[in-house]
């Protein structure tokens, strides 16, 4: 029976948090986000422009794995720790891996958000002390950017494909940042 489970981004600090934390812990990396936007509706955007923006999620296919595990191994545990990375993709991911393996209809369960600096055991053990729930502003400014992603890289990235030389054979591409970017340089 696992006691507590804690889900991180990456595979490389599992063993090492296990270690500090015990026996009654075990730690899985969920290997950064588990789903993203489809390419699904008006302009395979994935986002529903004229129904305020609501987007359509699927699980990576090569995630799909993790993501039924995450979903196991959750629910056998008394309690659910998200530590992912402590910024605004971090917040996301643990977002998308509560969504992803449903976690939220798991009723019984404590689902914290935890988040530490560095992999010592002093700054571990001192997150456990300090859980939270899920900051809903970092999940809505990680959409924000993601869909400003999708809505001028995508829409960009197709009208600089059609009119640059051999655009579509070299991928180009114009993201949130390129866009701009490019309108300065036209501007010039």
């Amino acid at each position: 029976m696992v006691k507590n489970l804690v889900i991180v981004e990456s595979p490389a600090k599992t063993k090492t948090i296990e270690k500090y934390l015990g026996k009654n812990y075990k730690v899985i990396a969920s290997v950064g986000h588990v789903r993203d936007l489809t390419n699904e509706g008006k302009g395979g955007l994935g986002i529903d422009v004229d129904n305020d923006f609501s987007p359509s999620y699927l699980i990576d296919t090569d995630k799909e794995k993790v993501v039924k595990e995450i979903k196991d191994l959750a629910k056998k545990a008394n309690k659910i720790f998200l530590a992912t990375d402590p910024d605004r993709e971090g917040e996301a991911i643990a977002w998308h891996v509560v969504e992803a393996a449903k976690l939220s209809e798991l009723s019984d369960k404590i689902i914290s958000r935890i988040t530490f600096n560095e992999i010592t055991e002093k700054a571990v053990k001192q997150a456990f002390d300090n859980p939270r729930k899920l900051d809903q502003d970092l999940i809505d400014a990680h959409k924000g950017r993601r869909f400003s992603d999708r809505i001028a890289g995508f829409r960009g990235s197709r009208v600089l494909q059609a009119n640059v030389v051999g655009g579509r054979n070299k991928g180009l591409s114009a993201g949130r940042v390129q866009t701009p970017a490019l309108g300065l340089i036209v501007d010039r």
